[in-house]
């Protein structure tokens, strides 16, 4: 059996079998109901009777005493005006005419009566019983009334007493639904007619556009995406209809949306890939892979934090779209720290567990509705003594603030974002390793300073900015005197500590923007920039008697005595570029030796001869010392 034909039985039996039985059903009832609905309306004409005769009892009852309180003189007005207000038929000041609210005795029940005492008259209020008060009775119950008791299956008696004077008949009329029967069966036959042409319409019309949507999402399953539903009506199946089109837009929509996204996806890859592999600027870095990470899950804002593990706070280093206080140049990001623990950066800094969910974060950090945040950590490294990966480091947070077009991050959102972070946990490692590496390259691992290397690269740069700036740079060259002799007589492990030793006292003696190195052996180089020769002196006899004046403490060796002899050299008055003048120190070293160590020497123009600018009468610790009037520092 076809659908169509399923779809008529099933309503055929849905519904005419219920209206059958309902017919069935209807016809029992409403002989019942029309019984009990004779029988309510009795019950209710007796209540009502009973109710209004109470309510004239009641009404005779306080007429008669209204009359009894008034003085004797005023009884017979009042009766006369109580009765004309309608409160009572007749009002007698006398003696009782009958009991309250009964028939009077031995006389047929046509009036009703109360009394009330005052002294010894009595007042008897009167309320007659005739037609007009049958047919008020009967207006009010809806029932026919009669004096007497009479049986039949439509009536309901009430006997006279207490209360109720008067023995009445009840009589309703009696209901006849033969007519209703009649046209209960003609509403059968009807709906039974109804019910097939329905079910036959029901059924043609929801097969065929089922049909059409069938047929329609065979063309979009071979991947017809034009393919399109008509929709015949506004109905249920027309808004399937209209949905299957909507979907199938959306769908396109989507997948050209997704092939955009896929090939713009590349594009940034590729760059990042590239960025990667063509520099070692982490900030760059971060900034592609920040962006990235933003086309990619399609998030309003992100921002990238490292660790600075000296002082316990997370740095920005980068951001794109935030608002409030952290709408800054990106110059002033590293001004707003962030501290490790509070809030919801620094509570993924410190557990290292990535987080997700609504704007509940702390009133520092950046304002949003929605987030996704992440550790940026280091890549495992296996330890080669204990073959074992220990716990990675983590190295900042990478967080991202408001999806575009959605409400939340999902979990797909949350992984793609664990992939970023791990790239940026890989090229922030490497740029460290790097920068490690190079300092390595670039110092010398005994005494920590600069090497010979970086000491050709470094007084390339200072003489090229005081050339251009027009300052002057001065050049020291430091030689330790006599230290083969300590090496034969203490061991060369005294004198790498000598050398240690050295090399921190050069480092106490000179300000931050000089440069000490180790050119090789026991001989060491100083840049001063913006120092003349006067200043250069000043720093080679500071640092000749912090040598001299405090011996050096080796463990199982004791003190041991140094000295070291200086030779000064300033561009651009002893050289013209950086060999030269440091060629000239170098000369102005070996006249420092020459004129018996423990000294220093500044190097002159012409004759290549070093000279002396201080008074040597003056000297009292082994080299010259500077007179008053000259410049320098």
């Amino acid at each position: 059996m076809t659908l169509r034909g399923r779809l008529t039985t099933a309503f055929l039996v849905v519904v005419f079998g219920p209206v059958l039985l309902g017919s069935i059903f209807v016809a029992l009832t409403v002989a019942t109901v029309s019984q009990d609905r004779t029988s309510e309306r009795l019950d209710h004409a007796v209540t009502t009777v009973r109710t209004g005769i109470g309510a004239i009892c009641r009404q005779l009852q306080a007429a008669a005493d209204a009359v009894a309180v008034v003085p004797a003189a005023d009884r017979e007005a009042v009766a006369r005006q109580l009765v004309i207000r309608g409160l009572a038929s007749d009002i007698q000041i006398g003696p009782a005419a009958g009991a309250d609210c009964a028939a009077p005795a031995g006389q047929p029940a046509t009036a009703i009566v109360a009394t009330a005492t005052a002294g010894s008259v009595t007042i008897t209020a009167t309320q007659a019983v005739d037609g007009d008060f049958l047919a008020r009775l009967a207006a009010t119950s809806g029932a026919g009334i009669a004096f007497g008791v009479r049986h039949a299956p439509e009536s309901r008696t009430l006997s006279a007493g207490p209360g109720q004077p008067l023995p009445l008949t009840l009589t309703v009329p009696k209901s006849n639904p033969t007519f209703l029967y009649a046209v209960l069966l003609a509403v059968v036959l009807a709906a039974g007619a109804a019910a097939v042409v329905v079910a036959r319409w029901l059924a043609t019309s929801t097969t065929r556009p089922l049909g059409d949507l069938a047929h329609a999402a065979d063309q979009v399953a071979g991947g017809d995406l034009d393919t399109r539903v008509p929709i015949v009506r506004p109905d249920e199946l027309g808004r399937l209809a209209a949905t299957f089109n909507r979907m199938t837009r959306e769908l396109k929509a989507y997948v050209q949306a997704l092939t955009a996204s896929r090939d713009q996806l590349r594009g940034h890859l590729a760059i990042l890939g590239e960025t990667l592999s063509s520099t070692h600027d982490v900030d760059r870095i971060l900034q592609v892979i920040l962006r990235t990470a933003l086309a990619a899950t399609g998030a309003r804002a992100g921002l990238v934090l490292l660790l600075d593990p000296v002082r316990g706070q997370l740095v920005p280093r980068c951001a794109v779209g935030l608002t409030g206080s952290w709408d800054v140049p990106e110059d002033d990001l590293p001004n707003l720290r962030l501290p490790v623990g509070p809030g919801v950066l620094g509570g993924v800094a410190a557990a290292g567990e990535a987080r997700r969910g609504p704007g509940e974060v702390g009133s520092i950090e950046p304002p949003c509705r929605t987030y996704v945040a992440v550790p940026i950590r280091a890549p495992l490294v296996e330890d080669p003594f204990t073959q074992t990966e220990p716990e990675p480091a983590t190295l900042g947070v990478l967080a991202l603030y408001d999806r575009v077009g959605g409400d939340h991050f999902d979990d797909a959102d949350l992984r793609t974002l664990r992939t970023f972070a791990g790239q940026a946990g890989i090229a922030v490692h490497n740029v460290r390793v790097h920068e490690e590496a190079q300092r390595l390259s670039l110092t010398d691992p005994l005494t920590g300073l600069w090497n010979y290397r970086y000491l050709q690269e470094s007084l390339r740069r200072e003489v090229e900015r005081a050339s251009r700036f027009g300052r002057m740079l001065a050049v020291l060259v430091l030689d330790l005197d006599h230290f083969k002799e300590v090496n034969d007589t203490y061991g060369h492990a005294a004198g790498d500590v000598v050398l240690g030793e050295f090399a921190r006292r050069i480092r106490i003696g000179l300000r931050e923007v000089d440069v000490a190195f180790r050119q090789g052996g026991e001989e060491f180089v100083v840049l001063l920039p913006e120092t003349d020769a006067y200043g250069g002196a000043i720093v080679a006899e500071r640092l000749g008697a912090a040598v001299r004046e405090r011996p050096v403490l080796v463990e199982t060796r004791g003190p041991i005595s140094i000295t070291v002899s200086i030779g000064v050299a300033v561009f651009p008055e002893h050289g013209a570029d950086a060999r030269r003048v440091l060629d000239a120190a170098d000369d102005a070293l070996y006249a420092a030796k020459n004129a018996g160590r423990d000294t220093y020497r500044l190097a002159t123009l012409a004759t290549g001869v070093p000279e002396v600018i201080f008074d040597p009468t003056t000297t009292t610790t082994g080299g010259p010392q500077p007179p008053r009037q000259a410049r320098g520092r």
